[in-house]
């Protein structure tokens, strides 16, 4: 779900696979009553968001910023493009581009689905119940998860940072042909965790890193026999609460809250809508988010900055000890096993690309990034959708990457 240098790529036989492997995040879809609440609509049924474009007249920063997306939208042949830009978080801009469905224009309050935005979300729920002495990183998960093979060698630590060597299931033929035929299919964590289940490991657990959709899926089960909470509240407790984020929510049905930008993909071989398609794949159940471009760059900002958390915990969301890690070998493909650097690697539930803190969900028809940098206090926040000629990749990257070569011209966001 996170479309990342990190993850392992494929060549599959059609273009509609090589969207569905895009790995950042999400929800496992089960049996409940509990939705998240609706927001308040007026009579056109749109919520009162404040959530909106930039007012008046455009300064000069602001209006390079809409013509390099403007430009981005047309050369990349994107539908819609939502972005906001922020440097320390005063906006810079905020607009979106296109059309949500033919004839519906889109805006900045409409959501979408943020995919893997969510691990960086629970990564960072983690250090702070580390910090609360709740639990330690290092602590193995046998009492927690019992049935898990190697459970007594797997710690959290390395469940957050994909070093546990479980394959993911996203990228097992058997399950993309189960996905490409039916992607409104319920999926439950047992179902899940069956397909990596069934392989030996890449590597001994903490030996090296690769990217598994599967370690969130059991993390998530940590987490909740860990504090007694449910994921969606736990998260609400300790980040999006904290950060004011009202519009980014779990959701346990494919239902997006209202207004919602609408996906179209070529993923099966015609193009065809996907908005409502189940992300009950992407993730554990409670943890399947959705977002709008302004809670999405208050997101990066906050966890690109380390805003909840001590010195120390935020040093280990950017460097879990995955530096290093990675490079193939005998039992692991270079394709697989990546090499971890200190310009380009995996933290906690986040990507590290020089000096950029960033996620990148991309997965049936959406596509979006959240990036901060640092050391100057910029956070981009970019969602797009596609037509049936968009190039293939998460082109909210490219987006949010020629806006980088603007603002921070020496900090490349060179994801590829």
């Amino acid at each position: 779900m996170t479309d990342t240098p990190h993850s392992p790529r494929t060549r599959p036989r059609k273009r509609s696979r090589r969207a569905l492997l895009c790995a950042a995040l999400l929800a496992l879809t089960v049996q409940t009553t509990a939705v998240a609440p609706a927001l308040a609509e007026g009579p056109d049924g749109r919520g009162g968001s404040d959530c909106v474009r930039t007012e008046g007249r455009l300064d000069g920063t602001a209006r390079k910023v809409l013509d390099i997306t403007r430009a981005a939208k047309a050369d990349l042949d994107l539908n819609a493009v939502q972005v906001r830009v922020t440097i320390d978080g005063r906006e810079v801009l905020t607009d979106a581009l296109g059309e949500s469905m033919t004839g519906v224009p889109a805006e900045p309050d409409m959501h979408f689905r943020a995919g893997s935005v969510a691990f960086a979300h629970i990564s960072t729920t983690l250090l702070r119940l580390v910090e609360e002495r709740r639990v330690r990183l290092d602590d193995t998960v046998e009492r927690w998860l019992p049935d898990l093979p190697e459970a007594d060698r797997i710690t959290l630590r390395m469940l957050a940072s994909n070093t546990t060597g479980l394959h993911d299931y996203v990228t097992d033929p058997d399950f993309l042909t189960e996905l490409v035929a039916n992607p409104f299919r319920a999926w439950t964590p047992p179902e899940l965790l069956a397909f990596p289940l069934r392989h030996s490991f890449w590597y001994e657990p903490g030996s090296s890193w690769s990217y598994s959709h599967a370690n969130y899926v059991l993390l998530v089960t940590a987490l909740e026999k860990i504090t007694g909470v449910r994921i969606d509240r736990l998260v609400r407790e300790k980040v999006t609460g904290p950060l004011g984020l009202r519009d980014t929510r779990n959701n346990f049905t494919p239902e997006i809250p209202r207004p919602a930008l609408h996906a179209f993909t070529s993923d099966r071989g015609l193009y065809e809508e996907s908005t409502f398609w189940n992300p009950s794949w992407t993730t554990a159940p409670g943890a399947v988010v959705t977002t709008h471009i302004c809670d999405l760059a208050r997101s990066a900002q906050a966890i690109g900055s380390g805003e909840l958390l001590s010195p120390r915990s935020y040093r280990t969301l950017l460097d879990p000890g995955t530096v290093g890690l990675g490079g193939g070998t005998a039992t692991c493909p270079e394709t697989i096993c990546l090499k971890q650097t200190e310009a380009k690697h995996f933290g906690l539930g986040v990507i590290v690309v020089n000096g950029w803190v960033l996620q990148n969900p991309s997965f049936s028809g959406y596509a979006a990034i959240q990036a901060y940098l640092p050391s100057k206090r910029l956070a981009i926040a970019v969602s797009a959708t596609k037509t049936a000629t968009t190039p293939d990749g998460n082109q909210a990257e490219v987006v949010a990457a020629r806006i980088a070569a603007l603002l921070a011209p020496g900090d490349p966001l060179a994801i590829d």
